[in-house]
C-alpha cells in the first residue's frame, strides 16, 4: 500500500534537506546489488532519522536490524563527538556490504557493528541508551522492545519501522496473517504503556516513535 501519492512523495523529497553523496552511492550500490532494496530507508526517511538523532544528540545510539548501513549513517549524523553507534545484524553478506560504506564515512570510528543475535546482545549492554532504531525481524519486535525499555534513558528515543506493514494492520484481526497480528499487538502494546508516550507516522511502511517519560 502506498500512503502517500507518488507526486506529494516526490515534491516532499525535492522539498526536504539532501542526502549525502555517499549515501546517494549506497543506495544505488543496494539496488543494484542486494535483494529486496526496498528495505533501505531511503531519502525522506533517512532525513527524518537524521533529524530526530540532532535532535536528541544522543551519546549512545542502538541499531537492531542494519541492513546495508543507510539507516545507521542517517542516525551516526546527530552522534555527539564522543559518541557511539552501535548497530546489530545476523546477516554477514549485508553486514559486509555496511561495513564497507561505514568505513568510508566520516562516522567509521564511531560505528559498531556487530554480527549476532540482538536478543543474546542487548542483555550485556551495560550503558544507558540515548536512542533505538529497530527494523529487523517482524516476529520479535515486542521481543525487543521489552529488552531495551529499561536499558533507555528517561527522555530517550525508540524508533520502530514497518508498523503499518502495507496497510495490513488495519485489516480485521480474523483475517491478519501471523505476522500483521504480531506487529498490530505490538503497536496495541506500547500505545497502552504508561512508560512511554508513542506518535505513528504514516511515513513509508509506518514509523513509531517513542518517547520514554
Amino acid at each position: 500500500m502506498e500512503f502517500i501519492a507518488e507526486v506529494i512523495q516526490n515534491y516532499s523529497e525535492i522539498h526536504t534537506a539532501p542526502e549525502s553523496e555517499l549515501l546517494k552511492k549506497l543506495d544505488r550500490e543496494t539496488n543494484l546489488k542486494v535483494s529486496q532494496p526496498r528495505m533501505l530507508s531511503g531519502h525522506l526517511q533517512g532525513r527524518i532519522l537524521s533529524f530526530l538523532s540532532k535532535l536528541v544528540q544522543p551519546e549512545f545510539i542502538l541499531e537492531i536490524g542494519t541492513y546495508t548501513g543507510y539507516s545507521a549513517l542517517c542516525l551516526a549524523e546527530g552522534l555527539k563527538p564522543n559518541g557511539k553507534l552501535t548497530t546489530i545484524d545476523p546477516n554477514e553478506e549485508t553486514n559486509l556490504f555496511a561495513k564497507k560504506y561505514f568505513d568510508s564515512s566520516n562516522y567509521a570510528k564511531q560505528i559498531e557493528l556487530v554480527k549476532g543475535q540482538a536478543l543474546d546482545i542487548i542483555p550485556k549492554i551495560d550503558k544507558a541508551i540515548d536512542l533505538v532504531f529497530i527494523d529487523a525481524d517482524k516476529k520479535n519486535y515486542l521481543n525487543y522492545y521489552k529488552a531495551v525499555i529499561d536499558k533507555v534513558r528517561s527522555g530517550g528515543i525508540i524508533i520502530v519501522d514497518n508498523v503499518l506493514w502495507s496497510g495490513k494492520v488495519v485489516e480485521d484481526i480474523s483475517k491478519m496473517d501471523a505476522e500483521t497480528k504480531l506487529i498490530h499487538e505490538f503497536n496495541e502494546f506500547v500505545s497502552k504503556d504508561e512508560r512511554v508516550e508513542n506518535l505513528l507516522l504514516p511515513v513509508r511502511d509506518g514509523l513509531m516513535l517513542l518517547r520514554k517519560k
